[in-house]
């Protein structure tokens, strides 16, 4: 089983209430960019992305979200899967590694950590690139049902809303994957392979405790934690995100049907550019990595455009 991510050593980086495992790929003088992935996924979505980037004089640092492979918790707020917990290891990231601004760019968790980071430290943010827009939770808003085949979707936020599903999810977390992904992306040829080494990072002892917080915590049926009180209060305007952003559709999403970005446009003050990706599921960096490495190149052009 190979990975575009063999050979490059696994770095930590102590945080905050983490102690983060990521890679760092790419020359250190060159331009940072943050590349967080989502769930129930790992770093690997991004192998092919990284490559292009380095190619591209990119500093490309790839961490292992809270819960997820060998990022640890070190107490208890690291258990947390609320957004602004998410959002806020992007920055305490940044500060540990001595990095002032940065392209962010991620899909579903990773998606909304950077939108967060965006939002609420918009000086640490250079540009931004955002699988399916604007992803910061209007947790108020939470019990507006959508349309059903949407729902249909969500099937496992309700099942993690039980303890039924946290003992699930305990029990078969690479199966509750594969459907997952199946139905985020049925254009996908997936292996076993593939979900194998993805699935790897699902073994972290926090796993489970963060996805059925996440889940419960969106959906208002858990309480946040205290040191990201102040955080969601602020998350709870659905504040505008300044920086260049670039969004993407995938136009083979399962779950989440691809639109022209007008809904969530209020929200990026700052140069919007919006792409459909056609054959792009919900995974849309592992899919269609060139799409993507293409999505951060253009979000930098357009800082670079701001600025003069």
């Amino acid at each position: 089983m190979t990975s575009a991510l063999d050979g490059f050593a696994l770095q930590r980086e102590v945080t905050g209430p983490l102690d983060v495992s990521y890679v760092d790929i790419g020359p250190q003088d060159g331009d940072p960019v943050i590349l967080l992935h989502g769930w129930p996924y790992d770093i690997h979505s991004y192998g092919p992305v990284a490559s292009l980037l380095a190619d591209e004089h990119r500093r490309i640092i790839i961490p292992y979200l809270r819960g997820h492979g060998g990022t640890s918790s070190l107490e208890d707020a690291g258990r947390s899967g609320q957004q602004a917990a998410i959002g806020a290891d992007v920055i305490e990231l940044m500060d540990a590694l001595a990095i002032d601004r940065a392209v962010l760019a991620g899909f579903d968790w990773g998606g909304r950590a950077a939108c967060v980071a965006a939002a609420l430290w918009p000086e640490r943010c250079a540009g931004l690139v955002s699988v399916t827009g604007y992803l910061i939770q209007n947790i108020v808003a939470s019990e507006k049902p959508l349309p059903p085949e949407i729902e249909n979707g969500l099937w496992y936020f309700w099942y993690f809303a039980t303890e039924r599903g946290r003992a699930g999810l305990e029990a078969n977390r690479r199966e509750i994957a594969r459907i997952v992904w199946r139905r985020n992306s049925p254009e996908w040829a997936f292996t076993d392979a593939d979900l194998d080494l993805a699935a790897a990072a699902f073994d972290n002892p926090a796993y489970v405790d963060v996805v059925i917080h996440s889940y419960r915590h969106r959906l208002g049926l858990a309480p946040g934690h205290q040191r990201y009180v102040d955080l969601e209060r602020r998350l709870a305007t659905t504040p505008t995100i300044s920086a260049p952003t670039v969004t993407l559709d995938g136009g083979a999403d399962g779950n989440f049907p691809a639109t022209d970005g007008r809904g969530y446009a209020q929200h990026l003050t700052g140069t919007h550019r919006h792409r459909i990706v056609e054959g792009a599921g919900h995974n849309l960096p592992q899919e269609k990595p060139e799409a993507f490495a293409d999505a951060i190149l253009e979000a930098e052009s357009l800082a670079k455009r701001e600025r003069t």
